[in-house]
């Protein structure tokens, strides 16, 4: 079957410490948790949260540990981009750095001029854009 609209994206990153990671993506943003797993001490295995909404074609998964650990390593432009279509509400962005978050200038006017930048636990960058999403 060939890729289409409504296929499935996962975007997976290592995380430092996922318990402060759900609060920022959970409480902060109001994203669901959708699968947790502790590994413990089964190789091969590690600690995983995914977090998302439960009818939406994605879901961002969070790993933690196991046999070969990786510490996150963003840049300034690994953004994961949230189209608000309206105003970023401010008691959401008062919620993202009350649970972990930083917000931060972005290196690309762009992002400066239609969103907001808010820095995760892990150093990945969440966007509030007031922008809809248009393909065209």
């Amino acid at each position: 079957m060939p890729l289409a609209g409504q296929t499935h994206v996962r975007i997976a990153r290592p995380s430092r410490d996922l318990p402060a990671a759900g609060r920022f993506w959970v409480a902060g943003l109001g994203l669901t948790v959708l699968f947790r797993a502790d590994a413990g001490r089964e190789p091969g295995t590690h600690d995983l949260l995914m977090v998302g909404h439960p009818n939406a074609s994605w879901h961002l998964e969070l790993v933690h540990g196991g046999d070969h650990p990786t510490d996150p390593r963003p840049t300034d432009e690994d953004l994961l981009v949230l189209y608000f279509d309206g105003p970023v509400p401010e008691d959401t962005v008062d919620r993202l750095r009350e649970h972990g978050g930083r917000r931060v200038a972005s290196p690309n006017p762009y992002w400066n001029e239609w969103g907001v930048t808010i820095e995760d636990p892990d150093g990945y960058r969440p966007v509030l854009c007031r922008r809809g999403w248009s393909n065209s």
